[in-house]
């Protein structure tokens, strides 16, 4: 499969918050969040490993019991049942990779971007 960029397929998740899912598998799922500067993503935890990299904006990003201020190039772990949430200092950008594959993400999917593989 193929993610190919667009600006169309957003869905807000939470006030200023929107996601996509950009690509997936059978086994993990890729999304991309666009998050206005002063909205808040909630501590929540789910089972679902999730690794993420910020490509724009600041972010104060609370994993376990441990806040950071992420930057451009900074990435993050959030391993499974843990706590998180984050408050948005700046417009930012953030692509997250969920193991295994978040099955309520695909959804999110926007079928004008996506561009099948040949099966072998």
């Amino acid at each position: 499969m193929f993610g190919i960029k667009s600006d169309k397929g957003y869905h807000e998740v939470a006030e200023g918050i929107r996601i996509k899912t950009v690509s997936y598998g059978q086994e993990t799922l890729m999304t991309e969040f666009t998050l206005k500067k002063g909205s808040m993503l909630p501590e929540h935890s789910h089972v679902h490993e999730q690794t993420g990299y910020l490509v724009a904006g600041r972010m104060d990003l609370r994993i376990g019991g441990t806040s950071r201020i992420l930057s451009p190039g900074d990435s993050w772990n959030v391993p499974s049942n843990v706590k998180h949430g984050a408050s948005v200092l700046e417009d930012s950008v953030a692509v997250e990779v969920f193991a295994p594959r978040r099955e309520e993400y695909l959804k999110f999917v926007c079928v004008d971007d996506v561009v099948e593989q040949a099966k072998e």
